[in-house]
């Protein structure tokens, strides 16, 4: 029992550091996307 506990105690950490580390890139993907939106609307030439 204490096994199972220690097991799901463990994956349930994990799981949460996993879904705060896909946030923090999806953050990073969205700021990159702005950037690159910012600078094709400067850029455009017509």
């Amino acid at each position: 029992m204490k096994t199972i506990t220690l097991f799901l105690t463990l994956a349930f950490s994990l799981s949460l550091t996993a879904c705060n580390t896909m946030e923090g890139v999806g953050e990073d993907v969205e700021a990159a996307g702005d950037a690159i939106e910012d600078s094709a609307s400067e850029n455009k030439q017509y």
